[in-house]
């Protein structure tokens, strides 16, 4: 994520509209930077006192937890797919996501392995049974 403009570049834009009667558009140019982000940050010195940048980043809180949380669990021990919690999360009026629903998931350590996959390591039905090494290279 980019960094954002310095306090400083920001003040001074602000007083050159203000004080030295420039436009928007010739600040902006002056100072290098866009239209749009110079208008931007008179509104924002307009609106709050100060052109000091928003919050970036941080923790968003979880929406899946408490009882949601309960039900997801209980909901999950039986066959199920990330889509279809997700629509079923709906039916009951909690908005989310798909990669919402995939962190839970991840974070709770479900998964729902179909049977074809549980027997990949399972021997082959009806075939040869293996040998030793030693047999088939032959070796003592």
């Amino acid at each position: 994520m980019a960094r954002p403009y310095s306090i400083d570049l920001r003040e001074r834009v602000i007083l050159a509209v203000e004080r030295d009667g420039l436009s928007r558009n010739a600040a902006a140019r002056r100072f290098g930077v866009a239209i749009s982000t110079a208008v931007n940050w008179l509104r924002r010195h307009r609106d709050t006192g100060s052109a000091a940048p928003g919050k970036m980043g941080g923790h968003k809180p979880r929406k899946l937890i408490g009882v949601h949380r309960d039900w997801l669990l209980e909901r999950a021990k039986t066959d199920f797919t990330l889509r279809g919690l997700r629509a079923e999360l709906a039916e009951r009026g909690i908005k989310v996501d798909y990669r919402t629903v995939w962190a839970f998931a991840h974070d709770e350590g479900l998964s729902f392995k179909k049977k074809r996959a549980a027997r990949r390591t399972a021997p082959a039905q009806g075939g040869k049974a293996a040998q030793a090494m030693e047999e088939v290279s032959g070796a003592a």
